[in-house]
């Protein structure tokens, strides 16, 4: 879901319509944490929020609540909202989870995916190679994020596919705090030979594959942040 272009809605009709404006608001910021330009431990002042949304704080407070609902943002009494800085520990269970949680997504994966819907990972596949070789790092990431959640929902499983949904925004939080810029947060041929094998119907070979995947990536974070710091506005993307 892309953020609307009208990006400063008047503040009345807006009100009239808090749903969708939280919706968008929580959009806004979740991609951008996706695509790593929100970076673990950048603020996230209700004021500005408001200004550049044209809505009252509280909107934006609900919204702000339900990020941290979702493990995306911290509130800290007194002193607001930053987007939330996993611990090392965290960075250990979350992958930890991820393993078992992607083994059983690539077993129904594979025994439920169709033609086409094999077809439509290969041009996935397609882009995420277009966009390495463009060195496009926020498109490569997201891409490469969004193989993952594509997988999940051949799997047909809609309970599992919420929670990688909610891991797989941890991880990119833990990507975008520690992993060097310009590494590819996953390897594109990996993903391909991930789809081969599960269009082939190895489910086995296709764990396998993501399990090797998966400690590649776990192994790629390194404790260590870097310190750019774009302005608010650039972070969210509505520069």
């Amino acid at each position: 879901m892309s953020t609307d272009a009208k990006l400063r809605p008047d503040p009345a009709a807006a009100e009239h319509d808090e749903p969708d404006v939280e919706r968008r608001i929580y959009r806004t910021i979740f991609d951008s944490v996706m695509n790593q330009r929100l970076t673990p431990g950048a603020r996230l002042p209700e004021t500005q929020l408001c200004e550049l949304f044209g809505v009252s704080r509280a909107v934006v407070r609900r919204v702000l609540q339900r990020l941290a609902h979702d493990h995306i943002v911290e509130l800290r009494p007194n002193r607001g909202a930053i987007v939330a800085i996993p611990t090392p520990e965290e960075t250990r269970q979350i992958f930890e989870a991820r393993q078992g949680l992607e083994a059983a997504l690539v077993r129904l994966a594979t025994r439920n995916g169709t033609p086409e819907d094999f077809a439509d990972m290969r041009r996935h596949l397609r882009e995420e190679h277009e966009a390495m070789h463009r060195f496009d790092q926020p498109s490569w990431a997201r891409l490469a994020s969004a193989f993952h959640l594509r997988l999940a929902a051949v799997a047909r499983n809609p309970i599992l596919e919420a929670f990688l949904n909610e891991i797989v925004t941890r991880c990119s939080l833990i990507v975008a705090l520690y992993q060097p810029w310009g590494n590819a947060s996953c390897e594109h041929d990996e993903h391909a030979r991930i789809v081969e094998r599960m269009e082939a119907g190895d489910a086995e070979g296709a764990i396998r594959l993501m399990h090797e995947h998966l400690v590649v990536l776990e192994r790629n974070v390194c404790l260590k942040r870097a310190d750019a710091e774009p302005s608010l506005k650039q972070r969210l993307g509505l520069a």
